[in-house]
């Protein structure tokens, strides 16, 4: 069973000037003391205290302002990154989504991309091609896909990205707020199949500024704010609670709609 648990963890970034010699001397030189206090060298704490438990079939949402330390906890919650003090253990298989475009080479095709893009998002080469069929079906890039990524445009390469991605079979599902930046009409499109991913995972944690999109793949949410857990509950609670309004109040009456026939989210109470 896939689970995440984190106690007390901090993340800190060591800040070295050009005079400093040795990096792995300074990072040592720290470890067991008080980090920041007595140093010369300056320490960003990028999360503090953080303590959580998450286990299959949580739907969590992050929201905050730029900086307030989102994609830092995603980075902890996928082990990439390792807390400078406290735990954070992850069990099952991880598929971070941080950036629509890693993982894809400009010199190559969009085949070959769709291929890689799997590989790297834990799929295997058998999986993909598989898949291959589905995804060029939904891209609508056609002969583009014989091409190379360099000739695409931003949208295009997008759409290529979020094909692959939505194709996956993770356990635990990471996706940073840049999904929320793509095409508007392209993204609705591809809505169903963001809830279809979603509901394959085994867990979700989800970092957005759109309130329709976690209205519609979350149940619950957490409210980052200077690298710490300000709040923790119910979507719309928290929602309200950082934003100082329902929001149900700014979603369109189409989201509405369908947040009515197929609540994902919606509310988390």
């Amino acid at each position: 069973m896939v689970s995440i648990d984190v106690q007390n963890a901090y993340v800190d970034f060591p800040i070295f000037d050009a005079k400093t010699r040795s990096l792995k001397k300074k990072v040592l030189g720290k470890v067991g003391g008080k980090i920041g206090t007595e140093s010369k060298v300056p320490i960003i704490e990028a999360l503090q205290d953080i303590t959580l438990s998450l286990r299959e079939g949580d739907r969590v949402g992050l929201v905050g302002h730029n900086g307030a330390g989102k994609s830092t906890l995603l980075r902890l919650l996928s082990g990439i990154y390792e807390p400078t003090r406290g735990l954070a253990r992850v069990e099952g298989k991880v598929a971070p989504v941080f950036d629509l475009g890693v993982g894809m080479d400009p010199e190559i095709s969009g085949f070959e991309n769709i291929m890689i893009r799997g590989l790297f998002l834990g799929m295997t080469r058998k999986q993909m091609e598989k898949r291959v069929d589905d995804i060029a079906e939904f891209t609508e890039l056609g002969d583009y896909l014989a091409m190379p990524l360099r000739t695409y445009s931003t949208g295009m390469r997008v759409r290529l990205a979020l094909g692959v991605v939505t194709t996956i079979d993770p356990e635990i599902l990471i996706l940073d707020e840049g999904i929320g930046a793509v095409d508007a009409a392209f993204l609705n499109k591809a809505r169903d199949r963001l809830v279809d991913l979603v509901n394959r995972s085994g867990m979700l944690v989800f970092a957005s500024h759109a309130d329709d999109l976690l209205l519609e793949l979350c149940t619950t949410a957490i409210w980052m704010d200077e690298g710490r857990m300000r709040m923790r509950g119910g979507l719309r609670e928290v929602l309200t609670a950082y934003k100082g309004r329902d929001p149900f109040e700014n979603i369109s009456t189409e989201t509405a709609a369908r947040l009515e026939a197929a609540p994902v989210g919606q509310g988390g109470e």
